[in-house]
């Protein structure tokens, strides 16, 4: 992927953790990842060592959690030996790498280093803003935005980084929503937890449903999906968009990067 050489932050490098999620359900959002790293002169390099193991805490199982933070943290501790920061696709993956891993493993040297180079991907794009400048290209996006801010990005705690980063899109209205979708990982797949889900999650559906903007995003991509459907047994005669999107693919759009029925 040709890196731009002018871009302010040029000479960054990252490795891209592809996260479960990312590698096998939504590649799309991998590749918008590393265009929008690409054009703001980011050189990547896409690792996936194994699961972060978010769904087996989810289930208690503190000794597979552990298993998984020493085997990732080993094999990418070499990457960041040589300068590279690690990316993180998913708010809840970022959030076992930064946070939960060093909690179950406070000794293990490997995990607390990856914890300390570790970036969400909204977090690492604000942070090339604002150290750096981002380059030139980012063209507005027709339609408005909602913008769900996770659970998981919120258990991060540094902020409003996706809306922050989508703010840097000219002339586009973002709308915030900073709550629970009610798809809980792992729980919300259960066919039995739905009815409470939607519940939980109403709302959250009902709010974007009155945003009526044509794009509806999250840093959790399930509760991206999650929401759609929502906000289609919410109000079933209000348009819905037809996909759900992870903030950095906005980016990807506006900059042009990738076309708008990707």
């Amino acid at each position: 992927m040709a890196i731009n050489p002018s871009a302010p932050a040029y000479g960054r490098k990252a490795v891209i953790y592809a996260t479960c999620f990312a590698n096998y359900n939504s590649p799309q959002i991998g590749s918008a990842a590393r265009a929008v790293l690409a054009h703001n002169g980011v050189e990547t390099q896409v690792v996936y060592t194994g699961c972060c193991g978010m769904p087996k805490l989810e289930h208690g199982d503190i000794a597979g959690v552990a298993d998984h933070a020493k085997k990732v943290a080993a094999e990418l501790k070499p990457w960041i030996d040589q300068g590279y920061a690690v990316i993180s696709l998913v708010a809840s993956c970022s959030l076992m790498l930064k946070f939960e891993w060093p909690l179950f493993l406070p000794n293990d040297d490997d995990v607390q280093t990856l914890a300390a180079a570790t970036f969400d991907i909204d977090q690492y794009v604000v942070d090339i803003a604002d150290k750096e400048g981002l380059p030139a290209g980012l063209t507005p996006l027709d339609g408005g935005v909602t913008m769900h801010m996770a659970c998981h990005a919120r258990a991060l705690n540094a902020g409003q980084k996706g809306a922050q980063m989508l703010r840097h899109i000219p002339d586009t209205a973002i709308d915030v929503i900073e709550r629970c979708s009610g798809h809980g990982g792992s729980w919300g797949v259960m066919k039995k937890n739905f009815d409470v889900a939607l519940k939980v999650g109403n709302p959250v559906f009902r709010a974007a449903v009155k945003n009526g903007n044509v794009h509806v995003v999250s840093e959790c991509p399930l509760a991206a999906e999650q929401i759609l459907q929502g906000m289609t047994l919410a109000d079933g005669e209000m348009p819905v968009p037809k996909v759900s999107r992870h903030p950095i693919e906005l980016m990807a759009l506006s900059y042009g990067l990738m076309p708008a029925n990707d």
